[in-house]
């Protein structure tokens, strides 16, 4: 979900990881679950009937059902969705839980090919009934492996409506903790199988502020490993420009020849994804601690910093593209207020109605008039901007953080931009959370116009009424060049003939500082709450590339000794993308894992500083340096594995030569057992793999059964091969979730040594009451025959 900023109590972040409020889910009563500023406002908003009002809020009081969602390729995705439909949910149908039916786990009406679950399970039942204790630990399993996302059922659906395509480039704006992100990733990959995965033209940057959140998002996307993937740590709301080569070849018989030379031009997207930080009372279901502090003063100062992304994304938007603005509030100053003033400052966009492309959703549409409050008090009594301004004094109207665009256009100007267009979640019409959505489009290319055709203003007098909206912020700090700024010396005949055919010309560097955390109880001057930029040489903002610390991204040649031994080792064919690959280590450090990107992640990385666009990591990881004795013993320069996270991106390359053929009863003994025997293998797998050399290979297991056990479809793993025995190539938890899947029980060496373990400690905690038995029996005998001596 969007994340909450501002300060809470003692001077913590609301919203944090730190704030025990949103850390816990008892930390208040239902009883004390109200908020009379929260009810009034949001009465005064008039968000719904008089006559859903109490369902709404009795929901919001209930605890949020358990919902996740079948990740991964969608043909692995509908194979494990039939699982779950086929063997687990009529295992769940009949329970009975201390006398009562407990209902098993249901589809999301609206989520495409039923790929998305709901169950509303108490946490006792989970734990103490044998039926729901083994499919919760399915679920955990699965989702640590990366296939189930344990993810709110409102948060799944901005991706559905970016509808991304593999060859479309897309960046998520604020894309941390990353479910959203794998969604986007899932949408790219949509061309992968069962055991290979495609290498998709397009491009996705998942982009989050927070540092260690980046971290937190690389973890999540490292479950669906893609070569298409980067990953950046700046604001979202001044990101800046990122180079790529010109792949204009063609241009219109007018264009100047300085826009046909252009080398360079700036990365334009295809879909953004922009679920923005926000006051985050639509999660209350899950973090009931916000009943306490709510105020309707978060929205109001998140208000400014939430346009300025939205404005950003509009500006790196492609035309013919689309962005999804999204929050988990319910707050128009924070959603509507938002969209209203992006669309007024920027011309060219619309919002766009996508009413029935979620059949099974219930939303109600857009709110066309709010009532802003201009204090905690809920004071909204000014109906509109002006009458706000002349009840202030000169002292006030410079500290007040209130803004023009924080009240509604007029009824005429709402309908004109389709704010009705807008999708509201509220928690009672489908017992999820509260979200907002919106879609909008940059309108499409078409047919050249001159100004005394249209009879409108020129381009130049255009961009000046986009530079002096009403209520937007303003200062005289000098602003960076965006895109559109680059095309205002170019005659209006002939702008958009090349905007039609010519990606906005590439803006001047200029690196701004990110903007520090809003203090949402503070007021704001304008100026304040531009970002500082510095126009310095060398282009550097301070805590952006100046203190980066991640390594260096380094390409390798295809002649290169370790590229060559792969080659050799794997057997790949001549279509492997050996440019491609690339190295993270230090100059003069032992290479240790190769990646690999595709064709414009390689570009971005090739044409920009790392540093300054904080990329913290780009493709996926395919090859790993083997790090045993052995190998060492052989060379260490040769001596590469592959990867369980990067073999579905390399299969399609791997010859013949690398790659073993082996029945179900193999994959048994090698599930069981950290390093079984050569020797305890069956023919022909034995004699296949005794008669090759030390090394990685590849495994294909075939489909069959093996006593209770089915493998319904081929399974593709990595291996090591040493001198007398093999080393099954995936982590303990991967070998868990996937014994789970297909043997019904987990009969890994871990588990049954976990199993041990707690065998051992229930026998060692029955002797130790055993032995307190005694001594109280001992005890009470001896009190006996004191009492009989007296």
């Amino acid at each position: 979900m969007a994340k909450k900023k501002g300060k809470g109590p003692k001077g913590q972040k609301s919203g944090s990881r730190d704030d025990p409020a949103w850390a816990r889910t008892d930390v208040i009563e239902r009883e004390h679950m109200h908020n009379e500023r929260l009810e009034k406002y949001y009465k005064m908003q008039d968000i719904l009937p008089d006559d859903e009002w109490d369902s709404f809020l009795e929901t919001m009081k209930n605890p949020l059902p358990t919902t996740f969602r079948v990740a991964g390729s969608r043909q692995t995705a509908r194979l494990l969705n039939d699982t779950i439909k086929d063997v687990h949910v009529p295992h769940l149908g009949g329970v009975v839980f201390e006398g009562e039916a407990v209902s098993p786990p249901q589809q999301i009406p609206w989520y495409p090919e039923g790929l998305a679950w709901q169950f509303n399970v108490a946490k006792r039942v989970v734990r103490k009934s044998p039926e729901f204790k083994k499919f919760h630990s399915f679920l955990v399993f699965e989702t640590e492996v990366g296939n189930i996302s344990r993810q709110e059922a409102v948060s799944m659906l901005p991706p559905l409506f970016l509808e991304v395509e593999p060859h479309h480039r897309v960046i998520d704006m604020c894309a941390a903790p990353g479910s959203k992100t794998a969604q986007l990733l899932e949408a790219l990959h949509a061309h992968d199988t069962i055991t290979s995965s495609s290498i998709p033209s397009g491009l996705l940057i998942a982009n989050d502020s927070e540092y260690k959140r980046t971290h937190l998002l690389i973890h999540q996307s490292s479950r669906l490993p893609s070569p298409a993937l980067m990953v950046t740590n700046l604001d979202a709301s001044i990101f800046p420009a990122i180079k790529i080569p010109s792949e204009q070849t063609t241009f219109p018989a007018h264009t100047k020849a300085r826009v046909a030379a252009k080398r360079q031009y700036q990365l334009m997207f295809d879909r953004i994804l922009c679920d923005v930080p926000c006051s985050g009372d639509g999660t209350m279901r899950k973090n009931p601690g916000i009943w306490k502090h709510w105020s309707p003063m978060d929205g109001n100062g998140l208000h400014s910093l939430q346009l300025r992304i939205l404005q950003r994304a509009m500006r790196m938007l492609k035309k013919g593209g689309r962005i999804v603005y999204s929050t988990c509030s319910l707050n128009p100053v924070e959603n509507e207020a938002v969209v209203a003033a992006a669309l007024k400052s920027i011309p060219g966009f619309e919002l766009i109605d996508m009413s029935n492309h979620l059949p099974g959703l219930i939303y109600r549409p857009g709110l066309t008039s709010w009532r802003p409050t201009v204090s905690k008090e809920i004071n909204t009594e000014f109906a509109t901007y002006e009458d706000y301004v002349q009840s202030l004094d000169e002292a006030q109207r410079g500290s007040s953080k209130m803004l023009k665009s924080h009240w509604p256009p007029s009824t005429d100007e709402a309908q004109k931009l389709g704010l009705s267009r807008c999708f509201r979640i509220y928690p009672h019409l489908q017992d999820t959370g509260g979200f907002f959505i919106a879609i909008l489009q940059k309108k499409p290319p078409g047919p050249a116009k001159t100004a005394a055709a249209t009879g409108t203003s020129s381009f130049s007098e255009s961009k000046r009424y986009a530079e002096a909206v009403d209520g937007l912020e303003t200062s005289d700090v000098k602003k960076p060049k965006l895109d559109n700024d680059a095309q205002a010396d170019t005659p209006n005949d002939l702008q958009a003939e090349i905007a039609d055919e010519v990606d906005e010309e590439l803006p001047e560097e200029v690196v701004e500082e990110p903007s520090a955390p809003m203090d949402v109880d503070k007021p704001i001057s304008a100026s304040a709450s531009e970002p500082k930029i510095r126009f310095k040489k060398g282009r550097t903002a301070e805590g952006a590339s100046a203190h980066f610390k991640e390594n260096p991204y380094t390409f390798i040649t295809p002649d290169d000794p370790i590229i060559t031994a792969c080659k050799d080792n794997f057997d790949l064919n001549a279509d492997f993308p050996s440019s491609n690959t690339l190295v993270r280590n230090p100059v003069g450090d032992t290479v240790r894992s190769l990646y690999m990107v595709n064709d414009i992640v390689k570009s971005v990385i090739e044409h920009n500083d790392y540093a300054r666009i904080r990329l913290m990591t780009a493709g996926t990881k395919v090859f790993g340096k083997q790090e045993g004795t052995e190998a060492k013993r052989e060379g260490t320069e040769t001596h590469f594995r592959v990867l369980a996270e990067g073999l579905p991106v390399v299969l399609p390359f791997i010859g013949p030569k690398a790659i073993v053929h082996a029945d179900f009863a193999a994959l048994k003994i090698l599930m069981e057992a950290y390093y079984p025997l050569t020797s305890g293998f069956a023919d022909p797998f034995r004699s296949m793999i005794e008669a090759k050399p030390n090394g990685s290979y590849v495994v294909r297991f075939q489909p069959g059964q093996l006593g209770a056990a089915t493998l319904t479809h081929e399974l593709v793993l990595p291996i090591w091969k040493s001198n007398v025995s093999l080393t099954l190539m995936l982590d303990k938890r991967a070998k868990s979730a996937l014994s789970l899947r297909v043997f019904g029980e987990d009969i890994t060496t871990i588990a049954r040594e976990a199993s041990a373990k707690k065998k051992q400690r229930e026998q060692a905690a029955a002797a130790e009451v055993s032995v307190e038995e005694k001594d109280d029996h001992e005890s009470t005998e001896q009190r006996g025959i004191g009492e009989d001596n007296a």
